[in-house]
C-alpha cells in the first residue's frame, strides 16, 4: 500500500512538473499574435488589389499594432536598402564613420543609377540608398563587430554568414515586416545600446518629409521581387512606427504607405 501511495504520488509531481513546462513554453508566432489582444486588423485592401503584401502600424503610446495581411506580417525576408538603418547606427557607433558628414569616394565604376556615380557622405548616401558607400562602410566595420552588433539588437535572424558586404542583400540576413516595426520603435524611443547622439544622427538622416502637423522618416528598400518601406511618423496627436512589405518596388511600398498614412489622417497636407 505505501508502495502504492509513494508511486501515486510521483506520478503527481511529474504531471505537475509536464504542466508547468508545457504552459511556460513560448506560442508560435501565429499563436502569439492571435492572443494579443493589442493586434487589429486593419482594413486597406484597397491598397492592395491584386498585388500580396502586409501593411503595419503600431500606435506606440499605448501599444496597439493594426496589421493588413497578418500572415505576411511574421515572414522574414531580405531587409535589402533598410539595412542602411541599422548599418549607420553600427558605423557611427564603432567609429568606421565619423559623422553623417563623412565623405567615400566614388571609384569612378559607372553603376545603374546616376544619382550613385559621384562622392557620397553618409547623410546622401542614406538618402540616395547608395548600395557602393554602405558596402564599403561594411567592410570598415568588419565581420566580428558587425555580428556582435547585430546580435545586441536582435536584428531579425541575426546571419550575417553571406559576406560582409552582402549579406543584407538578397542573401543570408533576413527580418520579419512585424520585426521592423519592432526595430523602428525602439529607434524612435532611442532604446537600442548605441549612444544618444548615434541615434539622433541616424534618426535625422531618415526625415522623408515635415509637415506643419507631422514629420515622416523612413527607409526603402527593394531586391529578389520585394519593396520594403520603413520608419516613424512624429503627428501631433502621437507617434507611430510602421512597416510595408510586398511583392513589388519600393517605390510602390512607399506609395500604399504614404496613401494609408494619408487614409488614417496621419499626413495631413495643405
Amino acid at each position: 500500500m505505501r508502495k502504492r501511495k509513494s508511486l501515486a504520488l510521483f506520478l503527481a509531481v511529474i504531471g505537475v512538473a509536464v504542466l508547468f513546462i508545457t504552459s511556460v513554453q513560448l506560442p508560435n508566432e501565429a499563436d502569439a499574435a492571435k492572443g494579443n489582444q493589442n493586434l487589429k486588423k486593419l482594413e486597406v485592401d484597397e491598397f492592395f488589389t491584386n498585388r500580396d503584401g502586409t501593411f503595419i502600424l503600431r500606435e506606440l503610446k499605448k501599444g496597439k499594432t493594426f496589421v493588413y495581411n497578418q500572415q505576411r506580417a511574421y515572414q522574414r525576408f531580405a531587409p535589402q536598402s533598410t539595412f542602411k538603418v541599422p548599418n549607420s547606427l553600427i558605423g557611427l557607433q564603432v567609429g568606421a564613420v565619423e559623422d553623417e558628414y563623412d565623405i567615400k569616394y566614388w571609384d569612378g565604376v559607372e553603376r545603374e543609377i546616376e544619382a550613385w556615380n559621384r562622392d557620397h557622405t553618409l547623410g546622401s548616401a542614406m538618402r540616395n540608398s547608395v548600395v557602393w558607400y554602405y558596402q564599403a562602410m561594411a567592410r570598415d566595420i568588419g565581420e566580428e563587430r558587425m555580428e556582435e552588433w547585430i546580435q545586441n539588437i536582435s536584428y531579425g535572424n541575426q546571419d550575417i554568414s553571406g559576406g560582409i558586404d552582402q549579406f543584407w542583400l538578397s542573401s543570408s540576413l533576413e527580418i520579419s515586416p512585424m520585426e521592423q516595426v519592432d526595430f523602428m520603435e525602439t529607434l524612435y524611443e532611442e532604446n537600442l545600446p548605441f549612444d544618444k547622439n548615434v541615434m539622433n544622427t541616424v534618426k535625422r538622416m531618415m526625415i522623408q518629409q515635415e509637415g506643419d502637423t507631422f514629420t515622416l522618416y523612413g527607409k526603402t528598400g527593394q531586391g529578389s521581387g520585394i519593396g520594403w518601406y520603413v520608419g516613424f511618423i512624429e503627428t501631433d496627436n502621437g507617434s507611430y512606427s510602421f512597416a510595408t512589405n510586398i511583392a513589388g518596388t519600393s517605390t510602390d511600398a512607399k506609395a500604399i504607405t504614404m496613401n494609408i498614412l494619408k487614409k488614417y489622417k496621419l499626413i495631413i497636407e495643405e
